[in-house]
């Protein structure tokens, strides 16, 4: 089977509409891409792990729309044209589109991460490219956290130059569970990981039990306030999410810190870190562990009033 690409470039302001009218005149799925893609004028959005940017939508767009191979594709943009009141339909090109083994496909774009001095996230249908390394086998789904984001490497890269063997270690929105078992496999004998996703917290359990460290309890919040840990305090908690919640969490991550006990916090965007470290102020002092891409992990130690040392 095979299938046809509508693509029509467009100024920023008819995308969106132009996406939807497409849809509803008939394509199967529409994308957005900047037009100016690979050149000097080529303008990158950003936004947070879970969080979308504002505006899927570049000066110069490009919208593709895919359709059925023998579909009215220029009945379709006539239709959806008009749908957003344009005084003519915009001029537009196919492309056809071959079936192909979507999930090799897929797999092949998944390569071996290696994160730190010796850990690799192994995707299923890879081979570990050093097999005496710290190994995660990992595939991407619906869980946030595969290694490749850089906040999950920060505090993967945290965990591993700070190991807490026969320590507890607490993951704060834990996702796929990929900080807890990167704490247990480093030696930590008591890991909790909590999600307010009960999806995730699945994924994490599942992920566990493939990486042979499925003693890691995984919760959402209001069972692990049932647990026999509601009032535990943990050697090392982590928390990569994102920045309002962090700060609104600053006196309940931080109270479960135990005495002498690190906070280790990612999901922060640089020029988010002084605001951050300041919601926990009066708790622990934070400084930043280190920087990539823009984003920081912040840590610090309860009980010390000085700001620990950056990497």
């Amino acid at each position: 089977m095979s299938w046809t690409e509508i693509v029509i470039e467009v100024a920023r302001d008819n995308a969106e509409a132009l996406s939807d009218a497409l849809i509803e005149a008939g394509a199967l799925s529409v994308s957005v891409e900047d037009a100016d893609e690979g050149t000097a004028q080529e303008k990158p959005l950003f936004g947070e792990p879970g969080m979308e940017p504002k505006e899927a939508a570049w000066e110069h767009s490009r919208v593709v729309a895919l359709t059925d191979v023998d579909a009215d594709q220029a009945a379709i943009v006539a239709e959806a044209a008009a749908a957003i009141g344009l005084a003519a339909a915009p001029a537009f090109t196919t492309r056809k589109v071959e079936d192909e083994d979507w999930v090799r496909l897929t797999q092949s774009q998944f390569e071996p991460i290696h994160i730190g001095k010796n850990i690799w996230v192994v995707p299923s249908w890879h081979e570990a490219p050093d097999a005496n390394a710290l190994i995660l086998e990992l595939d991407p789904g619906l869980a946030f956290g595969t290694g490749s984001h850089p906040t999950t490497k920060l505090c993967m890269e945290w965990l591993e130059a700070h190991p807490a063997p026969n320590q507890s270690v607490l993951d704060y929105g834990c996702g796929s569970g990929i900080l807890a078992m990167v704490a247990r496999k480093l030696g930590a004998t008591q890991v909790a990981g909590v999600d307010i996703d009960p999806q995730a917290i699945e994924s994490a359990r599942d992920n566990a039990v493939r990486n042979q460290v499925q003693d890691i309890e995984f919760f959402v919040p209001e069972d692990f306030a049932q647990s026999q840990h509601a009032e535990a305090r943990f050697d090392i908690v982590v928390a990569n999410i994102l920045s309002s919640p962090l700060k609104l969490m600053a006196p309940m991550l931080s109270g479960r810190v135990a005495d002498g006990g690190a906070l280790v916090l990612s999901g922060v965007l640089a020029r988010q870190a002084e605001e951050v470290a300041a919601a926990y102020a009066p708790f622990i002092k934070l400084s930043v562990w280190a920087e990539h891409e823009g984003w920081v992990a912040l840590h610090g130690r309860l009980g010390s009033d000085t700001a620990l040392p950056a990497r």
